[in-house]
């Protein structure tokens, strides 16, 4: 069932959000070659337990064991930070925070790039962050949830950039994650209509070479089975009386 969300939850959900959003603000400044995934963890862990005080909604979901995701070039999503994997120059990441305030949940990510980067990794980030864009430029009431996966598989394979099908967008609310479920290609049997007050997130997954992933051994970390790079945005978005809302937009971001 699909929650639509009143006054009261649009109001939390907004707090929520912009604290998720101050978060990848805050680290990007700690983005650096040298420093290990388990150490930006650790800032981000500080940052959200002692300066903004909230709690830290993937720690301890479903047992994953810290307060991020964070997946170095060919990990898809779902990377576990870890002391031994030092950024070094070249590499891309995406950072995703998922944060719970008040019993309500916000969700977001970013790649950075370290250093000087491959012009294919600067064009698969763009690429990505381009198809949420555009995406989230076309929701308003009335239009199909389909629209939004056709808008992203156009983007990506216009590019020549494959679409990770096995991991989509998400209502999001008093839930960590809910219905509808929104999928970040083209399928006709999305057949549900957008309406004023739903909340759900859009993250596209998108690969430079094939679809094709895999878990690794520690069950939580997807990889790309042919190594290629891999790249993921994600906002959570309001539906609003004549467009929509981005609730997790980070300071300087606009939707261009």
């Amino acid at each position: 069932m699909i929650i639509i969300k009143n006054n009261f939850d649009i109001k939390k959900m907004k707090e929520v959000g912009k604290l998720t959003s101050q978060v990848l603000h805050m680290i990007k400044n700690y983005i650096t070659p040298g420093i290990s995934t388990q150490e930006i963890n650790d800032i981000c862990h500080d940052y959200i337990y002692k300066k903004i005080n909230v709690t830290s909604a993937c720690l301890g979901y479903q047992g994953y064991p810290k307060s991020t995701c964070i997946s170095v070039n060919n990990v898809v999503c779902h990377g576990i930070p870890n002391k031994k994997i030092i950024l070094k120059n070249g590499d891309i990441l995406n950072i995703d925070i998922s944060l719970k305030k008040d019993g309500y949940f916000g969700d977001s990510s970013q790649m950075f790039l370290v250093g000087e980067c491959s012009k294919l990794a600067k064009k698969l980030c763009k690429i990505t962050l381009k198809s949420l864009y555009e995406s989230i430029k076309i929701i308003k009431p009335g239009i199909k949830l389909r629209k939004i996966g056709k808008t992203i598989q156009k983007i990506a394979t216009k590019n020549n950039f494959s679409i990770v099908k096995e991991y989509c967008g998400h209502g999001i609310g008093k839930n960590f994650h809910e219905e509808p479920y929104v999928l970040h290609y083209y399928s006709k049997d999305q057949e549900i209509v957008l309406k004023k007050n739903m909340i759900f997130t859009i993250e596209p997954m998108i690969n430079a070479g094939q679809r094709k992933i895999f878990c690794d051994k520690d069950k939580w970390t997807i990889k790309t089975c042919d190594h290629s790079l891999s790249a993921q945005y994600e906002h959570t978005i309001l539906v609003k009386k004549n467009g929509y809302e981005v609730l997790t937009l980070r300071k300087n971001e606009s939707i261009i």
